[in-house]
């Protein structure tokens, strides 16, 4: 009895770890639900349930994602919409006025290639069409000079904002003086300083025409733009300085290095992130740019210092609001690269950069 009742509680230890019992006809049963295999001290260990996805964030975040969605995303698709419709209007070839309808192409052809109805080339001069190569050069002459000055000079107004000195906290006060000034009043003291009889001839003595002259006036535009932003530039960049711990200069120093190779191998790197995010900001914000030239030389659309945003309001007062919107598209379209290849390719992901530096050191 005592030797039967010892079998039958091996055979029940073996159904339990799921064993092969060599002497009782080979494998016995496997372990039950919620039970896992044995582990190094032979005892079964039950497998947690899977949570359930809780959905409660999204309901936290839903009421902001529709608000971004009436305040962005419909007046886009608006846009679209609008830019496939004819213009309303009198009909050349009936002399009726016209409702609109769908034009397919036909404002991007006009924009593009200056198709005017006869075919690319064929807006005279003076239409508005006709002057879009002419806008689209100048708002990125306007990006890349205004740009590249700003984040020079913002990175050397950083570097010197992020030194110990006495005073420091007025200097930083008063130079985002410019940058908390609208742009419409920033413009509008420019516009008198440029002026025939403005401080500027006077100081230089001379009668430059800086609102009406083609390089001047565009160089009236660039020295007013950067007066008023690049503080911003300073600003992000002074940020991106203040992450950088003051013991990698100290060991930098230590090591022999000199002031030029600490700035190039240590302040460059390690400020990247700040300064691509400053850039990429700068950028979009000068490839939209209408009230600071507007101001300075005028709306017609015809100016030397007319941008593609100029040419959209322009295009807007005439009447022609699908045309508009279909200028407006390219704008946006040429926004969008430009970014895409800024955060893809350039590193204008700060995020992305941080993480990068932080797994680097890591390893």
């Amino acid at each position: 009895m005592a030797d039967s009742a010892e079998l039958r509680r091996a055979d029940e230890a073996h159904a339990v770890v799921g064993v092969d019992d060599p002497d009782h006809g080979g494998r016995a049963s496997g372990p039950g639900p919620g039970t896992a295999r044995m582990g190094h001290d032979d005892e079964p260990r039950t497998v947690a349930p899977r949570k359930k996805r809780d959905f409660r964030p999204i309901w936290l975040i839903a009421p902001t994602m529709a608000i971004l969605a009436v305040v962005i995303v419909y007046p886009v698709l608006r846009a679209i919409y609008l830019s496939f419709q004819a213009n309303k209007g009198i009909d050349p070839d009936t002399g009726r006025f016209t409702e609109g309808g769908f034009a397919g192409f036909k404002h991007y052809l006009q924009w593009l290639v200056q198709d005017c109805g006869g075919g690319a080339g064929t807006c005279p001069p003076g239409t508005l069409a006709h002057d879009f190569w002419s806008a689209a050069g100048v708002t990125i002459f306007f990006a890349v000079v205004t740009v590249t000055i700003e984040v020079l000079l913002g990175l050397w107004m950083a570097t010197v904002m992020g030194r110990t000195f006495w005073g420091r906290s007025l200097l930083r006060a008063s130079v985002l003086i410019p940058w908390a000034i609208p742009t419409a009043v920033t413009a509008k003291l420019w516009f008198f300083i440029f002026a025939e009889n403005g401080i500027a001839n006077k100081l230089l003595g001379t009668s430059i025409a800086w609102t009406t002259d083609p390089w001047a006036s565009r160089f009236a535009v660039i020295i007013a733009d950067v007066w008023k932003t690049t503080p911003f530039m300073a600003l992000l960049i002074l940020a991106g300085l203040q992450m950088i711990s003051q013991d990698v200069y100290e060991a930098a120093k230590v090591d022999g290095a000199s002031a030029w190779q600490r700035f190039t191998k240590i302040t460059l790197p390690l400020v990247k992130p700040a300064l691509m995010v400053a850039v990429l900001f700068r950028t979009l914000d000068v490839l939209r740019m209408y009230d600071l030239p507007a101001i300075l030389s005028g709306t017609s659309g015809a100016t030397p210092n007319t941008t593609l945003s100029i040419l959209v309001m322009a295009d807007i007062r005439q009447g022609n609001f699908q045309s508009a919107s279909a200028l407006s598209t390219l704008i946006f379209l040429l926004i969008f690269a430009v970014a895409f290849v800024m955060v893809k390719f350039l590193g204008a992901n700060a995020v992305r950069t941080q993480d990068e530096q932080r797994k680097g050191a890591d390893r």
